[in-house]
C-alpha cells in the first residue's frame, strides 16, 4: 500500500474454527484489541465458504488449518477462492517454518500463532488495514530441500487454477469417489463430472486421477512436515 492509500476498513471478521471456547476468547480479543465490530463463526470450511455465498463479505477472515472438512493448504486455497479480495489470516498451533511458507504461498494476507498475546493481534490487524503481510516473529523460510520445495510450490500454484467446483470435485477424488458418486454428491450430471475431472488434470498438468491425488496431497500437513508422521 502506497504512503497515501487509505486504510483497508476492517469493522467485521469471519473466524472459521471448531473449537467454541477459542472462537469465543479470539473474537473477544478482536472487538476489544482490533477494532473489530461484527464478528460470525463457522466451524467447517464448507459452512465458511456457504455463508460468504450468501451474506455480505467480511472485512476479513481468521482461518484455523486443523478443520473437520480439511487436512492442508488446499482449504485455504479454496477460501482465498470463495473470498475474493478478502484478506485470510492464518491463526494456527502448527506453527512450523514449513507450514507458514506455505500459508504465505496459497497467498494468505498473514500467520499469527494460535496462543499470541493479544498485542499480536493487534498488529496483525493493523498490518492487514494497511495491506501488509504479517509474520510472526522469528520466522524465516525454510530451504527443505530443492525438489520438495519445488514440488510443493508447484502443486500449490496448480492448485489454485481449479474453479472453486473444481477444487471441490478434486476434494472428492481424494476421498476416493467415483464420477457417479460426486454427480449425486453435487446433484450435477455425470458427465458435467466428467468435464471438470478432465479440465483439472490438465489444469494439474497430470494424465490420470491418481497423479491429481498426489498433486493435492502435497498441500497436506503429512508432505509439508513429512519427518513429523
Amino acid at each position: 500500500m502506497g504512503p497515501h492509500a487509505e486504510p483497508r476498513a476492517m469493522n467485521s471478521a469471519l473466524i472459521v474454527d471448531d473449537h467454541p471456547l477459542f472462537c469465543d476468547a479470539l473474537s473477544m480479543t478482536l472487538k476489544s484489541v482490533a477494532g473489530i465490530v461484527e464478528i460470525e463463526t463457522a466451524d467447517r470450511l464448507e459452512t465458511a465458504i456457504h455463508r460468504i455465498d450468501l451474506m455480505p463479505t467480511p472485512d476479513a477472515i481468521v482461518l484455523d488449518l486443523n478443520l473437520p472438512d480439511v487436512n492442508g493448504i488446499d482449504g485455504l486455497i479454496r477460501l482465498r477462492q470463495a473470498a475474493a479480495e478478502v484478506p485470510v489470516l492464518v491463526v494456527s498451533s502448527m506453527t512450523d517454518n514449513r507450514v507458514i511458507g506455505a500459508c504465505l504461498a496459497a497467498g494468505a494476507a498473514g500467520f499469527v500463532p494460535k496462543h499470541s498475546r493479544r498485542e499480536v493481534f493487534r498488529a496483525a490487524f493493523n498490518a492487514l488495514r494497511e495491506g501488509r503481510r504479517f509474520l510472526p516473529e522469528g520466522y524465516e523460510p525454510v530451504a527443505d530441500g530443492k525438489a520438495r520445495g519445488t514440488a510443493k510450490d508447484v502443486a500449490i500454484a496448480r492448485l489454485a487454477l481449479l474453479t472453486r467446483q473444481q477444487a471441490k470435485i478434486l476434494q472428492l477424488i481424494c476421498e476416493g469417489l467415483l464420477n457417479k458418486q460426486i454427480a449425486y454428491e453435487l446433484s450435477i450430471a455425470e458427465t458435467t463430472v466428467k468435464a471438470h475431472v478432465t479440465a483439472i488434470m490438465r489444469k494439474l498438468g497430470v494424465q490420470s486421477r491418481t497423479q491429481a491425488v498426489l498433486i493435492a496431497r502435497e498441500t497436506n500437513f503429512s508432505s509439508l512436515m513429512p519427518e513429523d508422521v
